[in-house]
């Protein structure tokens, strides 16, 4: 591994690792994006993925959140996609402007042929996604230890959902028929990218990520006894199998962090999977999340980043919420959106948002919960 400066700010790793801390740690997902003009900047007239490609461009994206809400958030996360792990495996992805990620021949059933050859490609993650691992040792050298690094990767199950719908989707008509009519052939390769996601995320983690994240974005579109079927077996695997291939490669454990979006009937499954962390959307309540978790779990989370398009009496009545829902900051909680960063958004809502998780958890004296 090459050698970083030391971290000046670690708040966020010691929460995650459960210690009492003085604040509760801040970051959000999607920080560095779109909503940003100095990203238009930064990317000019490449395209998205070719900004991915681009160690330097990649760093220097997600580097800008940093440098703009200075002193208010701790830490960041690279800029990179879910979806570079079905191009590593040979499919064409694509990220049309006003539509999304577009996959111009996904899978249509384990005949058509491309499956097989998906199930039989080795695919080497140390060679195709290299770019990644530059842009996550290049911003790690460009931190000088200001803040951790967050890697990540997508989970199996939203993979699955774009290899075979072949981008966003309302009704999931396609993974649908592929789960409940090709059931063993869908965990197959569902097995192969849990596989992949853990090699994906020990060599980020090689690189210089000091966390990682797992996200499960179309979490929600299982029922429980689905999830439990289709999605949370190989969550566990990418969390079982992690510590121990770091091991073999002489690295140590980082904290490891689920967000299943829209899975709030699999909180209490999501705290016994192998996860440090569990991301809550804004469809949980604080409290009742306390509740269900029982301190066996950090939780990160969870305002509506549609509060973001309000004033500022609903920020301030949302992150209030959120102080008094997680008891306070000074234990177990690492306060975020509940989901991504809209487009839109005003960058002077977002640091209101950040000056006031500040504000009202140093107002907030309760001891932390034990």
């Amino acid at each position: 591994m090459a050698e970083f400066d030391t971290l000046k700010n670690d708040l966020l790793l010691r929460t995650a690792r459960r210690e009492q801390v003085e604040r509760p740690p801040i970051w959000v997902m999607r920080q560095a994006g779109r909503y940003l003009p100095e990203y238009h900047e930064a990317k000019g007239d490449s395209d998205f993925f070719a900004c991915c490609r681009s160690p330097e461009i990649a760093s220097t994206i997600t580097l800008q959140p940093i440098d703009r809400y200075d002193g208010l958030i701790d830490a960041a996360i690279i800029f990179s996609d879910i979806l570079v792990i079905p191009q590593a495996m040979g499919m064409i992805v694509e990220m049309l402007d006003k539509k999304g990620p577009h996959f111009p021949n996904p899978l249509k059933s384990p005949t058509d042929g491309q499956y097989e050859q998906l199930m039989d490609r080795k695919v080497d993650v140390a060679h195709e996604l290299d770019y990644v691992y530059q842009a996550i040792t290049m911003t790690r050298h460009k931190l000088k230890g200001r803040v951790p690094l967050y890697g990540f990767c997508g989970a199996p199950w939203t993979l699955l959902c774009y290899m075979v719908e072949g981008g966003g989707s309302k009704l999931f008509v396609q993974v649908k028929t592929w789960i409940y009519k090709y059931p063993q052939q869908s965990k197959r390769l569902l097995q192969k990218i849990a596989d992949l996601c853990v090699e994906y995320l020990a060599l980020q983690v090689k690189a210089g990520a000091q966390i990682i994240q797992v996200f499960d974005s179309w979490a929600a579109e299982l029922s429980p006894a689905s999830f439990n079927e289709f999605a949370l077996p190989y969550l566990r695997h990418i969390s079982q199998h992690l510590p121990p291939r770091l091991k073999e490669l002489g690295i140590e454990s980082v904290p490891m962090v689920i967000f299943a979006k829209g899975a709030w009937y699999a909180l209490d499954n999501l705290c016994n999977s192998g996860y440090h962390v569990v991301g809550l959307d804004w469809l949980q309540d604080p409290a009742e999340a306390v509740r269900i978790a029982k301190g066996r779990v950090v939780l990160q989370g969870n305002a509506d980043p549609g509060v973001l398009y309000g004033g500022k009496e609903a920020i301030t009545a949302t992150v209030q919420n959120m102080v008094q829902g997680f008891g306070g900051g000074k234990q177990g909680w690492i306060a975020n959106l509940g989901h991504g960063v809209t487009p839109f958004v005003d960058p002077d809502k977002l640091q209101f948002f950040f000056e006031e998780i500040h504000r009202l958890a140093k107002a907030d004296n309760r001891p932390p919960p034990r």
